[in-house]
């Protein structure tokens, strides 16, 4: 019985993810608490060298957050997530994301937690460029997968993602592919024996 409520309630999540307004909701909402942390984490006058660190490292931190859970909770047995991004594999041009709600929430307890370790205004800004490295995230998975690029560079980025949907054990950064070169799981075309 419990176990039977539990998965209408995932399918329920699963099917509230897939929808436009889930998508661009989740946006608009981490948007406004990237901006609120940022403006909150400056408000404390960090300084300058201080301020520009927390930022780097916010999205450096963010680049790996993005690597770990595309490899190692996207694709696995876990029901939220392998069910959401098994849709997304399956009709990438579609709305799947996850609920609006969970990534502000992860995001605002990993606040929490960076206060209670750092210097205030150093850990807001640290959280407020890793929301940002998230919005960007979102952003780049979505013209990856909408837009046709004409410039080389754009077109070797995006493909370097495109080559994720067929060979699933590789290329796990969309916006770099930083960590999949550190832990060996870039894509690498084999040559074809002649």
């Amino acid at each position: 019985m419990m176990r039977n409520l539990m998965r209408k309630g995932v399918d329920a999540i699963v099917r509230m993810s897939s929808t436009r307004s889930n998508y661009w909701g989740e946006l608009a909402l981490d948007v406004v608490l990237g901006a609120g942390l940022m403006l909150a984490g400056a408000r404390r006058h960090p300084g300058v060298l201080a301020g520009t660190l927390a930022i780097i490292l916010g999205l450096f931190a963010f680049s790996f957050v993005e690597y770990f859970f595309h490899r190692w909770m996207f694709h696995t047995r876990i029901p939220l997530f392998a069910q959401g991004h098994n849709l997304h594999h399956e009709h990438p041009l579609g709305y799947d994301s996850l609920p609006f709600f969970l990534p502000a929430a992860v995001l605002a307890v990993l606040t929490g937690l960076l206060v209670l370790v750092l210097p205030t205004a150093f850990a807001l800004l640290m959280a407020g460029a890793a929301t940002f490295g998230y919005v960007i995230y979102g952003l780049s998975h979505f013209t990856i997968h909408h837009v046709r690029f004409k410039h080389p560079l754009l077109r070797r980025w995006a493909a370097a993602h495109h080559v994720h949907h067929y060979h699933p054990d590789s290329n796990f950064g969309v916006t770099t592919p930083l960590w999949d070169v550190l832990l060996g799981t870039r894509y690498v075309r084999r040559a074809r024996a002649g």
